[in-house]
C-alpha cells in the first residue's frame, strides 16, 4: 500500500509486489551510491554506474552478458556462486536453458579478462559453482 511515514525502508501490509521490488532497487541504488561506483580488483576496474569494465586502463569490449556475468561474480567474490544461481540471475524469465551457454559466457569472459593466462580470475569448483578471486 505505502511506506510508513519517516521509515524508507518499511513497508506496511500488506503491500504490493512491483512496490517491494521498486523498494529494494533504490536501497539498492542507495548502498552503492555510500560506496564508489568504481571497484579495482587488481588490473581490473568495474564501473557499476557506467555499466563498463576495464583491464590495465582499457574498456573492455563485453556482451550484456558478460558483463552481467562479471559484475554479479565481482558483487558476490566472498562466496561460491552456484551454476544454477548464476543462470537463474542471467535469465530470470527463461525456463528452457541451454547449459552449456553459461559455460560459453564465462570461457569468453576467462579469455577477455585474462588474454595472458596469468591471473585466473574466475575459479570453477567442481559441482559447486564459480568464485571470483580477485580482491
Amino acid at each position: 500500500m505505502g511506506l510508513e511515514s519517516g521509515a524508507d525502508d518499511y513497508l506496511v501490509k500488506p503491500f504490493e509486489y512491483p512496490e517491494l521490488a521498486a523498494r529494494i532497487k533504490a536501497l539498492l541504488r542507495r548502498s552503492l551510491k555510500a560506496t564508489s561506483d568504481v571497484l579495482t580488483l587488481g588490473p581490473i576496474a568495474i564501473d557499476f554506474s557506467a555499466q563498463v569494465a576495464r583491464l590495465n586502463g582499457e574498456v573492455m569490449d563485453l556482451t550484456a552478458y558478460e558483463y552481467r556475468v562479471l559484475e554479479y561474480l565481482v558483487r558476490e567474490r566472498a562466496r561460491v556462486v552456484s551454476k544454477q544461481e548464476l543462470s537463474d540471475y542471467l535469465y530470470p524469465h527463461d525456463e528452457d536453458r541451454d547449459s552449456n551457454v553459461l559455460e560459453v559466457l564465462i570461457g569468453r569472459l576467462r579469455r577477455k579478462l585474462d588474454p595472458d593466462g596469468t591471473l585466473a580470475p574466475i575459479e570453477t569448483l567442481r559441482g559447486r559453482g564459480y568464485r571470483f578471486t580477485l580482491g
